[in-house]
C-alpha cells in the first residue's frame, strides 16, 4: 500500500471524530428548533457538558459515567433556558447567549481543580479482521462508541421528526404553536421536552471532547463549536440527514488545518486556525442567498414566545 493509502486512513479516522462533537449539538439542536424554540447557548451547555463529565470521570475512572453526567449537566443548564423562556417568557436570543456566557463562567470555576489530570482512555471498538482492513479499517471498525451512537442518532431523530406521531406534534407545535394550542396539545411541555433533549445532546458534545477528542480538560476546550452546531442547522435547512454532511464537511476542514503544515505547504498557521470558522460564513453566506429554501424548511413559529392566554 502507497504511503498516500497508509496516509488517508488515519485522516479518515480522525475526520469522523472531529465530526463527532458537531453532530451530537446540531441534531440536539435542530430537534430544540423544530419544536420552535430558539436556544444560542450551545457553547455553553457543550462547556458545562465537558467539564462535569471530565469531573466525574477523573474522580470515579469510569467514563460512561462521565458521559452521563455531561448528558445531566447539559440538561440542566437547558432547563434553566427552559424556565426563563418558556415559564417567564423571557426572549430566547438574549437568553440563549447569556446561557453561553454563564457556561463559560462556569465550566472555568468548577474545572480549576482538574486540569492537568489524567483519565483513563474511552475503549475503542476492534474487530478482527475489519479494524485491519487497509485505509477504511480503522475509520470504520475502529473508533469509539460514541462515533457510531452519533451516527446512529441522524436515522433516530429523522424517524423521530418524520415518522412518528410525537414528531408530527412537534414540528407542528415549531409551525404554528396557536393551533397547536387550540387543538389540545400543550406546547410548554412539548417544547421544555425538546429542550432538555438539546441540551443533553450538548452536554454529550461536550464531553466527548474533553474524555475522548482531546482527554483532558482546559477553559474553552469547545473552541466555538458550539456556533459551529448553531450554524450546522441552518446549513442542514433542518435536515437530520443534511446535518451529517455538514459535521463531516467542518469535520473535514478542522482535520485539514492540521496536516496542511505537514505536508509543506507553507501557510501561516493563523490562517490554519481560522479555517473551520472561515468555512462556517462561507457556507451561511452561500445558503443565504436562498431565502426561499430557507423559508420552507424553517419553522414558522421559531423564536416566537407563546403566551397560553393569549
Amino acid at each position: 500500500m502507497s504511503a498516500d493509502l497508509a496516509l488517508l486512513g488515519p485522516i479518515l479516522a480522525a475526520m469522523l471524530a472531529a465530526a463527532t462533537p458537531l453532530l451530537f449539538a446540531a441534531l440536539g439542536e435542530l430537534v430544540v428548533e423544530k419544536s420552535g424554540v430558539l436556544n444560542l447557548g450551545v457553547e455553553g451547555m457543550m462547556l458545562v457538558g465537558a467539564v462535569c463529565g471530565f469531573a466525574v470521570t477523573a474522580q470515579t475512572g469510569s467514563s460512561t459515567l462521565g458521559f452521563a453526567m455531561g448528558a445531566a449537566a447539559g440538561a440542566g443548564m437547558a432547563a434553566l433556558f427552559g424556565v426563563l423562556t418558556l415559564l417567564l417568557l423571557a426572549n430566547q436570543v438574549a437568553t440563549g447567549l447569556a446561557l453561553t456566557l454563564f457556561g463559560v463562567g462556569l465550566s472555568a470555576l468548577i474545572g480549576q481543580g482538574f486540569v492537568g489530570i489524567p483519565i483513563p482512555d474511552v475503549p475503542e471498538l476492534n474487530i478482527p479482521g475489519l479494524t485491519d482492513l487497509p485505509v477504511i479499517g480503522k475509520a470504520l471498525f475502529g473508533q469509539d462508541a460514541l462515533v457510531y451512537l452519533g451516527l446512529a442518532m441522524v436515522p433516530a431523530v429523522h424517524w423521530f421528526l418524520y415518522g412518528s406521531r410525537r414528531g408530527l406534534i412537534l414540528r407542528a407545535v415549531g409551525e404554528n404553536h396557536a393551533a397547536a394550542h387550540a387543538l389540545g396539545y400543550k406546547v410548554v411541555r412539548i417544547r421544555f421536552l425538546a429542550v432538555l433533549f438539546g441540551g443533553a445532546m450538548s452536554g454529550i458534545a461536550g464531553a466527548y471532547l474533553s474524555l475522548d477528542y482531546t482527554p483532558m480538560w482546559a477553559e474553552g476546550i469547545t473552541a466555538g463549536r458550539g456556533w459551529i452546531a448553531l450554524a450546522l442547522v441552518v446549513f442542514a435547512t433542518w435536515k437530520p440527514g443534511r446535518v451529517l454532511l455538514g459535521a463531516w464537511l467542518f469535520g473535514g476542514v478542522t482535520i485539514a488545518q492540521l496536516h496542511v503544515q505537514g505536508l509543506g505547504i507553507d501557510i501561516p498557521s493563523q490562517l490554519l486556525s481560522m479555517l473551520p470558522y472561515l468555512a462556517t460564513v462561507v457556507v451561511l453566506v452561500l445558503i443565504s442567498r436562498d431565502v426561499t429554501r430557507i423559508r420552507l424548511n424553517a419553522p414558522a413559529s421559531l423564536g416566537k414566545i407563546f403566551h397560553p392566554d393569549a
